[in-house]
């Protein structure tokens, strides 16, 4: 069988995939997983427990070698390579996939089944012409990726959350309830988290809105940051998280570590799901109920999704001022109709009276991000919550952001825009000793 990758991508416009080059890759993920086959039954098991990582790479590398050798197959030298690293992917790694994590431009990458592969690159979503070999080929390696953080997925259970050693969190799903085969999603972060003066370059706030933010969090104001998935609210949160100073202690808890603070005296909790026999599970509720046990200055949960948001808000509500969250939504009202929503959760059958005036009494600041055309993020509008009139929240937005077009990349284009708005909680920052300059909140003449 004659190989031909490098000609035939050559052939195919970008990103995007003809039958012909499907078929072909399918080829090449056969005789790849026959060879890994090969190799793990000529594994010489009593040599390989005294090799290190490296030197069990080496040794795969010279099996497969060896096994090329004795084969009919009539790779050329790259495709030999190519084959040799997937299959080395195959053992230490996630296959096929192996080369988008070290990527560092993919955001994401969402496996539709074993023929249908898309990555998000910079905000974009990318069909690629990467395939499995088939069903059975994936649940391999979604086994492997399970196994690795001591869970199981078979039909039994047959969803899986898991984080990778890099920190990537993954979601896969499969046949009784995938039903056109195992579909699996990564949601990579960089190894080096973005910085306010990136997200300023990048145009997804301006130096005004940054200074309101630093403001906040040195003055110990609570923060609720919203928007929809993959609109950078926990780029946001590490970022601000920064301006938190260095002499208090922090609690951050979340269902999947993704948040990445870069500083000392940070205590880290995590989730824990249900195992095999089906206990042990650790909410999220109960991490912020202990948090409140371990003398914490702020509690940072990743996001609020249940229950646990009556427990964050009776936190902030008892003197842990200036903690941090997250939320989907699709604005700022929405944001607070959830939270209205997850409080009911907490299983008390408080008055919505009571639940709301407990909100406008915790929650200070909202900051609503957004995803626009072409995949760009933007901080779309920035309110605080300035107490109840009646039984409604009385909200006063301090900066917006106006959409004015998209340009010829098919990106949205706008500014920011203060409103004039003074916040109330500016004499707050101010008895904490914080200075914020009167011209932030300026509007344009």
């Amino acid at each position: 069988m004659k190989l031909s990758f490098m000609q035939n991508r050559d052939e195919t416009t970008e990103g995007v995939s003809t039958v012909t080059e499907n078929l072909v890759e399918s080829d090449f993920q056969e005789i790849k997983t026959r060879l890994h086959r090969e190799v793990i039954e000529s594994l010489d098991l009593s040599r390989i427990g005294d090799l290190s990582q490296d030197g069990m790479r080496q040794h795969i590398r010279d099996l497969a070698i060896d096994l090329l050798e004795e084969t009919d197959e009539h790779l050329s030298v790259s495709d030999e390579e190519r084959l040799i690293d997937e299959m080395i992917a195959e053992s230490f790694g996630l296959g096929p996939l192996e080369p988008y994590m070290h990527d560092p431009e993919i955001s994401d990458i969402l496996v539709n089944g074993s023929q249908e592969v898309y990555i998000e690159r910079n905000g974009l979503l990318e069909e690629t012409r990467t395939v499995f070999a088939d069903d059975e080929h994936l649940l391999q390696v979604i086994s492997r990726i399970a196994a690795s953080v001591g869970r199981r997925i078979d039909e039994q259970s047959p969803m899986v959350d898991a984080r990778l050693p890099d920190g990537s969190r993954v979601n896969a799903i499969i046949p009784p309830l995938a039903l056109n085969g195992p579909v699996l999603s990564i949601r990579r972060f960089g190894q080096k988290p973005l910085e306010l003066a990136q997200l300023i370059e990048h145009g997804s706030l301006s130096a005004n809105i940054v200074n309101l933010l630093r403001a906040a969090v040195e003055g110990r104001i609570n923060i609720v940051i919203s928007g929809g998935t993959g609109a950078g609210k926990t780029t946001l949160l590490n970022c601000i998280s920064h301006f938190i100073p260095l002499n208090e202690r922090l609690v951050t808890i979340e269902d999947s570590a993704e948040l990445q603070l870069q500083r000392k005296h940070v205590v880290n909790l995590e989730t824990r799901q249900t195992n095999i026999e089906g206990t042990g599970e650790i909410s999220q509720r109960d991490l912020v109920r202990n948090s409140l046990r371990m003398r914490p200055d702020r509690i940072i949960v990743g996001e609020v999704r249940g229950g646990e948001a009556l427990d964050m808000l009776q936190a902030m509500n008892t003197g842990h001022e200036g903690s941090l969250t997250t939320i989907h939504a699709n604005d700022t009202d929405d944001a607070l109709s959830r939270m209205e929503v997850m409080v009911s959760m907490a299983g008390f059958d408080l008055p919505a009276s009571v639940v709301r005036r407990y909100i406008a009494s915790a929650v200070t600041l909202l900051v609503h991000v957004s995803r626009l055309k072409g995949g760009v993020r933007r901080i779309t509008r920035v309110s605080e919550i300035t107490g109840l009139q009646g039984n409604e929240y009385q909200i006063q937005d301090l900066f917006r952001f106006r959409q004015t077009g998209v340009n010829d990349a098919g990106l949205a284009t706008g500014e920011f825009l203060a409103t004039g708005n003074r916040p109330h909680f500016l004499a707050r920052i101010e008895d904490a000793g914080v200075e914020l300059a009167d011209g932030v909140f300026a509007t344009k003449t």
